[in-house]
């Protein structure tokens, strides 16, 4: 199975800000039609995130071939979710996921509590014939006892209602391997993000190897405090085993995308873009 290549729009956002039609129209001319949204403001819109216009959307939809293929959604609200889904689905997306999420350390009853709420959120999505997932960054790799929170998720949310998008490289940030994860649990997964890790970064891939402490409870300001932008690179310039992944998810039953995400770019986002596009068509097993 050839992988479908798509884009998250967090990877333009400040593009998208200075100019949403250039820069959609832009990734449309490098022949990035498929699209995954990011809606930080679910409680009060429901588009796709980045002030992009409903309208303009389905323009573009129609004039570009753009199609909306995921969207994250924050916060996730039980009673805003039905004019979420009722949007998503009008603009044709069946997949809808978690974008963040944070644990206190060791607390297994928290992550049960949570495990609770994605699998009523997937079954309020399964109604409508979508699917929800839940994107991962490196807190969901500590260890509370001896599982990871990723495991505990895994154990504790229904297999039917409740899919998984791996962001390989904050996999790898968490010293998990994403090749392993796939291997273990081939049919959560439906989509994955990539990107790349520079040889020459100041600190080393695994958070938990110096960055952060194993029994740290991580929040959003950690989060952001060590969130630093030399630590990404476009795909195919950095260390990670990006063909090897790539085979691994090609044997997945469920997968439909490989996403390009680049937090940071040193230059500029859409050059950034066009360098990971350009690594991704080098390697076997892609469908640009």
């Amino acid at each position: 199975m050839s992988i479908q290549i798509g884009i998250q729009l967090y990877s333009v956002r400040n593009s998208l800000a200075a100019d949403p039609e250039g820069t959609l129209n832009a990734l449309a001319d490098m022949g990035l039609t498929r699209l995954e949204g990011a809606n930080h403001r679910a409680l009060t819109e429901d588009g796709i995130g980045f002030g992009i216009p409903a309208e303009f959307l389905a323009q573009l939809m129609r004039e570009r071939g753009i199609e909306i293929i995921g969207c994250q959604i924050n916060p996730l609200d039980l009673d805003r979710l039905p004019a979420i889904l009722e949007f998503q689905e009008k603009i044709g997306n069946r997949r809808i996921g978690c974008d963040i999420e944070f644990y206190p350390y060791g607390d297994v009853e928290y992550v049960k509590r949570r495990a609770d709420f994605f699998n009523e959120v997937g079954r309020n999505a399964a109604e409508r014939d979508m699917t929800f997932f839940y994107h991962n960054h490196y807190m969901e790799f500590q260890r509370f006892g001896d599982r990871t929170v990723y495991e505990l998720l895994m154990d504790y949310t229904d297999p039917d209602l409740v899919k998984f998008e791996l962001d390989t490289y904050w996999a790898y940030r968490g010293g998990a391997d994403p090749i392993e994860l796939f291997r273990t649990y081939p049919d959560r997964f439906v989509m994955s993000h990539q990107k790349d890790f520079p040889a020459d970064s100041p600190r080393p891939l695994n958070m938990y190897d110096g960055s952060v402490a194993p029994d740290a409870s991580i929040d959003m300001p950690m989060f952001l405090e060590l969130e630093k932008a030399e630590e990404f690179a476009e795909v195919g310039t950095g260390v990670l085993p990006i063909q090897d992944i790539i085979d691994a998810a090609s044997q997945l039953p469920n997968f439909a995308y490989m996403l390009l995400e680049q937090d940071y770019s040193a230059g500029s986002e859409l050059d950034a873009v066009r360098t990971s596009l350009e690594a991704f068509a080098r390697y076997d097993g892609i469908d640009l």
